[in-house]
């Protein structure tokens, strides 16, 4: 099972709208075959471990890091492929919360006289599939909030130089971190200071870029910003309040997104990421600025936070990561768990997640 999810969790950030799953064949004590959800979520991995064992699959046990779908769809149910191949038994961590597989999954399996296990790992395979899961109870993708600080939580000096506040092992970890999400989001003040690409830039990935998404206000933005001349990179989606015009000369592959719009005009943040569930997206990774992390923290709608945090001081006059929040007394506020704490070179990495 652990080796089932390490292939579901190399999978992060290219199989939506479908969940990460890895999928392991084991026959007489020996792994016959492996396999992990496609880029796009098709073949499922149990499809494609199926296709790699072939005849040999008869009599195996499988192992899946969720539980095996029974709903039709592009694709016929992987409960019924795994029984139709003879295999003898499956082992799954977590229960599919999506209705059209809930229970239906490891159902059809007994139904077909095929021996279901369930509970192995779960808590592990859960959090690997904390954003499919959280789009299908709630509507809305997993957000992770990423920041990378000097020790007083700033994110740039005084004149707003921000580059590099952390060492290049950090810089590559949180290319990795967008590698495993679906997509990658600024605000439009960050996309104006610091005119990023947000795109991977690790030797091999990734397989299925991130989407690239800015959220801008009733503030203009600029068309050429590089984010909106790269789009051979990856698509790039524009998040805009309803009734607020795109700029002129924006390319068109551009995609705007218009949604309700809440304070100051600017998009609501549930409706936007309600929006961005709809489309299929289910982790985020947020990478500033201070006023969309903010406004997201406020509302609720942060699910993790990657700090990287540099041995340094900048000061009071740095800039913060986080717009003020409005918080009295600290003893209102629930406290982040602590998941992984990491060191990166001379920096550090601290994974938390919502209380």
């Amino acid at each position: 099972m652990r080796a089932a999810l390490a292939l579901a969790r190399r999978a992060l950030g290219t199989t939506w709208p479908n969940p990460a799953v890895g999928c392991v064949l084991v026959k007489d004590g020996a792994v016959i075959a492996r396999g992990a959800t496609a880029p796009g979520g098709r073949p499922h991995a149990e499809a494609a471990a199926l296709a790699a064992a072939g005849a040999a699959a008869r009599g195996a046990t499988a192992y899946v890091s969720l539980e095996p779908c029974a709903h039709h769809g592009r694709t016929p149910p992987c409960a019924d492929a795994l029984a139709a191949a003879g295999v003898a038994r499956v082992v799954y961590a977590v229960e599919d919360p999506d209705p059209r597989t809930k229970g239906g999954g490891a159902g059809a399996l007994i139904r077909a006289n095929v021996a279901v296990e369930d509970g192995v790992l779960t808590e592990e395979a859960s959090e690997i599939s904390a954003g499919f899961f959280l789009r299908v109870r709630e509507g809305r993708p997993l957000v992770t909030f990423k920041t990378a600080t000097s020790l007083d939580g700033r994110i740039a000096a005084a004149g707003g130089r921000s580059q590099w506040i952390t060492g290049e092992a950090a810089r590559a970890a949180a290319h990795a971190l967008r590698a495993n999400h679906d997509a990658v989001m600024i605000g439009a003040s960050t996309l104006a200071a610091d005119d990023p690409l947000l795109t991977v830039r690790l030797p091999g990935l990734p397989v299925r870029p991130p989407v690239r998404i800015a959220v801008a206000g009733r503030a203009m933005v600029a068309a050429g910003r590089r984010l909106f001349a790269s789009l051979e990179a990856g698509p790039v989606w524009l998040v805009l309040a309803e009734g607020t015009a795109p700029p002129r000369d924006l390319p068109s592959g551009v995609e705007i997104v218009a949604v309700a719009a809440g304070a100051l005009g600017r998009p609501d943040p549930r409706a936007m990421l309600l929006e961005l569930g709809r489309r299929g997206l289910t982790r985020v990774l947020v990478e500033g600025g201070a006023r969309l992390a903010g406004a997201l923290m406020k509302a609720g709608l942060v699910d993790r936070i990657a700090w990287f945090r540099a041995p340094l001081a900048l000061g009071g006059d740095g800039v913060p990561a986080l717009d003020p929040l409005g918080v009295a007394d600290p003893n209102t506020v629930p406290k982040w768990r602590r998941v992984d704490l990491r060191r990166l070179g001379e920096d550090t990495l601290e994974i938390l997640a919502r209380p």
